[in-house]
């Protein structure tokens, strides 16, 4: 066990490392207090120098503050140093001669400091590093790796995590066609960065680096601009909102530029602010988050809300209710893939259509309705953007790649201009989304899908409630057989090993079980699928029945 006086050490040891006055004088004032025997002090410094925040393969994300295990400069300066001696020891420069990295940032507390770190000591490293312009959603910032070919690029957001967090997010260029790392690279690195002995180790250049062109972001806007298809009719009413966040000005002006010109911005999420004032929780999936959004759509009657995540690489859209022109509903994630999956397929799309294994099976029966090939992966983008021959992949939590020849990576801006188009052109035919949802179901069975999530203080409990459904797997789910019990950390077809557990029952009922990547918490995805024999209405009915009994059954099974 770890004296305090240890941590106390270990305190001043990083204190006297550590290049930024205001994390120093946090740090100082946390030592002052636990030598003063003050214990929440205490608590908070061991939780500090617990270990370093983990580099995994979404990179580093965490609260803001001083110490190892928290978002700091002398944090994102190791990672830096870590990430380019990961490159020269086992990239081959794109270009032959030299690592070129893109580096972006969004508006959150740090992120342009970090940005600038990292530019310092690439520099330093003797590498050729690229800053965006200015503030700019993620998508960009994947996309400019592509378009400018470099070999990496960072980008420093938390994406839709609350203001005192931040993040750094790393892709990779080359051969990985400028996606997220994976397992191992993000081994690979960490093993570089805990092998720099400090921020005083690394050398950082006074200056040295370049900024991104404005060439690159008209780049972007007129390609994502041209996914409209040439034949676009009708317009729609749209209502956007930013939540505060990167993305407005971007999404705005690829909307306009894609021929949609009665665009509303909600006006107090239009500007980044990196407190998030409005909102509960930066996330466009939150209870409330799209509230203003609704008011606004519904005063000026509206056709449809858009939502992007602070760093807009997610998209979420809300309707009004199809049994009542008073209240408006947002779409699930698996419902917007699933449109845009029949509309680009529809459209003559040819390649992979794909989606993670917690999202819904409807995207499969889709492609094979086409003739298109349909695959599942891993859950995250990471995994998504590396199917080879992709043309379209999404995942529940919002997410969508609608051209993987364009950003490797969600990218909610281009989903808002195809979500824009799909909406344009059902209004002129007569019809709603609502409508075109009702006619998969009837094509394809309705697929209805729900998420269990459980947050816990202490991470040994979903440890815990993991090993009781490895090791007695409930017989029964929603009255139906259990028939297949696959244990995912032993890899299932051809997917890597991951820690969850996929359950499915004689009636078509799936259950995925896994710990969040990013949070503490257990997330249990949930799926029925019921033939529609009558009415849809009537196979809604019983699908939400058969959800809300799998929801109990699988608490249930957890203990949680």
């Amino acid at each position: 066990m770890v004296s305090m006086q240890d941590v106390i050490d270990r305190a001043h040891a990083w204190l006297a490392d550590d290049p930024d006055a205001a994390t120093r004088a946090e740090l100082q004032g946390l030592i002052d207090d636990a030598e003063n025997g003050d214990n929440e002090a205490r608590a908070e410094l061991s939780d500090r120098f617990a270990g370093f925040l983990e580099f995994g393969t979404a990179g580093l994300r965490g609260a803001l503050g001083a110490g190892p295990n928290r978002m700091n400069r002398a944090v994102v300066i190791r990672a830096a140093a870590g990430l380019a001696g990961y490159l020269r020891a086992a990239r081959t420069p794109v270009d032959g001669v030299r690592h070129r990295v893109v580096i972006g940032y969004d508006a959150r507390y740090g992120s342009r400091a970090f940005a600038d770190d990292t530019a310092a000591v690439l520099t330093g490293a003797g590498m050729k590093a690229l800053v965006m312009p200015r503030e700019l959603p993620t998508p960009l910032l994947a996309f400019a790796l592509r378009h400018l070919d470099a070999d990496a690029g960072v980008m420093v957001t938390a994406s839709h995590n609350p203001p005192q967090d931040n993040g750094y997010k790393v892709y990779l260029g080359g051969p990985d066609g400028g996606s997220q790392i994976v397992s191992p690279t993000d081994a690979d690195i960490t093993a570089h960065i805990e092998a720099v002995p400090g921020v005083s180790a690394v050398e950082m250049a006074p200056d040295g680096w370049s900024e991104v062109g404005a060439d690159v972001v008209e780049a972007y806007l007129e390609s994502v601009a041209g996914i409209v298809g040439e034949d676009r009719t009708g317009d729609v009413t749209i209502v956007h909102t930013a939540l505060h966040g990167v993305g407005a000005t971007t999404t705005l002006e690829a909307l306009r530029r894609a021929g949609f010109a009665d665009v509303h911005t909600v006006p107090e999420q239009a500007d980044p602010d990196p407190d998030f004032p409005t909102v509960n929780f930066p996330n466009p999936e939150e209870p409330g988050a799209v509230d203003l959004a609704v008011v606004l759509a519904q005063d000026i009657n509206a056709d449809i809300v858009i939502a992007n995540d602070p760093d807009a690489d997610r998209c979420a859209v809300a309707l009004p209710a199809p049994d009542s022109t008073d209240t408006w509903r947002m779409l699930h994630g698996d419902d917007v893939g699933a449109l845009l999956g029949e509309h680009l397929a529809a459209r003559g799309r040819d390649g992979v259509l794909a989606n993670s294994i917690v999202s819904s099976r409807l995207l499969g029966r889709i492609a094979a309705a086409h003739g298109l090939k349909h695959t599942e992966t891993l859950t995250g983008f990471k995994w998504i953007s590396r199917v080879p021959g992709l043309t379209y992949g999404y995942e529940e939590a919002l997410g969508y790649c609608v051209a993987p020849d364009l950003v490797r990576d969600k990218d909610g801006i281009s989903a808002a201009v195809l979500v824009a188009e799909l909406a344009a052109r059902a209004k002129a035919a007569g019809r709603t989304l609502w409508e075109l949802l009702d006619e998969l179901a009837v094509r394809h069975g309705l697929h209805l899908t729900d998420q269990l999530s459980m947050r816990v203080d202490d991470l040994s409990l979903i440890t815990a409630a993991m090993t009781r459904l490895r090791q007695a797997p409930p017989d029964r789910l929603a009255g139906s057989l259990v028939t297949a019990v696959d244990d995912l950390a032993d890899g299932a077809g051809e997917l890597p090993p991951t820690d969850g557990m996929r359950l499915l029952t004689e009636d078509g009922a799936r259950v995925v079980v896994r710990p969040s990547g990013t949070e503490p918490k257990l997330k249990c995805y949930l799926e029925v699928i019921v033939d529609v024999r009558g009415t849809v209405t009537a196979a809604r009915s019983i699908a939400r029945r058969r959800l809300d009994m799998l929801r109990a059954d699988v608490a249930a099974s957890l203990g949680l």
